[in-house]
């Protein structure tokens, strides 16, 4: 699942690739990925790209009407869901319902010679990728709900400590992941943020001690900073790889700590793993692991 780093460098690169272009066409493959209504999405033609951002998970393309009114298209690319860009647009329209193509925007250049455009796809059964045409970011009930950014200077220790004391008995790894209390923090790099703090992610978010909080912080904003640093520059087709090769722990299962060297152990549940390092996270205590345990029985 594309998560804050992903997404930051996604927002960059359509800054810097599609600022000033207007879209042509929009084609809309899977109309399950349609979530809004009002403005139509045939709205979007003939805006222009005047910026691109980030809230939270959530892709942010902001654009101007040709009468100078605010749009917005914001797209949550879910676990499965990516931003491919294409140099050459095809001219035919996609077949809705066939392959993972969701969503197609096409961009001309002022002079209306084709400039490229980005499909919006997603692979697997599962269909979660949505796309809003909104006049306000805030309109989208996501962004809304969002969190504070874990990235700006106001998170610091005190705000940290306040989301953890609220968090009370809620396992911290939960607490990492949840949007409404930190915004862009998914399932990978909750582990690793956890593993570079030695924290364990059973661990109570309401018990952590003063060194412990310290270490979370600072695993937050040095784990987070780097990826990002990590991606800048690098084109949308790259960064999936790039995030695959930066991880510690998270889909590392039994291969070695990058710290102690011992096997990075794995916890799965009903759609989703989580990993760590039993050595360096648990006392060398491994988890409970109940898809296992109802293996064994």
């Amino acid at each position: 699942m594309p998560e804050l780093p992903e997404v930051e460098s996604l927002a960059a690169y359509l800054r810097r690739t599609a600022t000033g272009l207007r879209i042509a066409r929009v084609e809309l493959a899977a109309i399950s990925a349609l979530k809004t209504f009002d403005p139509p999405v045939r709205d979007l033609e003939g805006a222009r790209v005047v910026d691109a951002a980030r809230h939270g998970k959530f892709l942010d393309l902001v654009l101007a009407d040709p009468d100078g009114a605010a749009l917005h298209l914001v797209v949550h690319l879910a676990r499965a869901g990516w931003l491919q860009w294409r140099a050459e647009v095809p001219a035919a329209p996609p077949r809705p319902g066939r392959g993972p193509l969701a969503f197609r925007v096409a961009f001309v250049d002022d002079d209306g010679a084709p400039a490229g455009g980005f499909d919006l796809t997603e692979a697997g059964t599962q269909k979660r990728l949505a796309v809003y045409v909104v006049r306000s970011p805030d309109e989208v009930p996501g962004i809304a709900r969002l969190g504070p950014e874990p990235l700006d200077e106001a998170f610091d220790r005190d705000a940290l400590a306040a989301i953890l004391t609220a968090a009370g008995g809620r396992q911290v790894k939960g607490v990492l992941r949840d949007q409404s209390v930190i915004a862009g923090i998914g399932n990978a790099y909750s582990d690793d943020i956890l593993h570079a703090a030695r924290l364990s992610p059973y661990k109570a978010a309401g018990k952590l001690d003063d060194a412990e909080i310290d270490r979370l912080l600072a695993a937050i904003k040095d784990l987070l900073v780097d990826a990002v640093q990590r991606s800048e520059g690098l084109g949308a087709a790259d960064l999936k790889a790039e995030k695959k090769l930066g991880m510690r722990v998270h889909g590392r299962a039994g291969k070695p700590c990058p710290v102690c060297g011992d096997p990075v152990r794995e916890v799965s549940f009903a759609d989703s793993s989580l990993q760590y390092c039993a050595t360096c996270q648990t006392g060398g205590k491994p988890l409970a692991d109940r898809r296992m345990s109802r293996l064994l029985k």
